[in-house]
């Protein structure tokens, strides 16, 4: 993880941004749809912004507007 902490948001807060929740979130990373960093001193999942904003485009887009990515 070499940018800035400032790029990414936390699980809480990128289950906000794209609508589900942290749980889908979790989920979502241990299949591979999503990749999630890990904090450098605490382990927590770190979700990159720009990787947010395809998820959130393609959970917009999808079958009747669920999170269906």
């Amino acid at each position: 993880m070499s940018e800035n902490l400032r790029d990414y948001l936390t699980i809480r807060e990128a289950a906000e941004f794209v609508g589900v929740s942290a749980a889908t979130m979790r989920n979502w990373d241990r299949s591979g749809k999503v990749k999630a960093a890990r904090h450098p001193i605490n382990d927590y999942r770190l979700y990159r912004k720009e990787d947010l904003a395809r998820i959130l485009e393609k959970v917009q887009n999808g079958p009747n507007g669920r999170a269906g990515i």
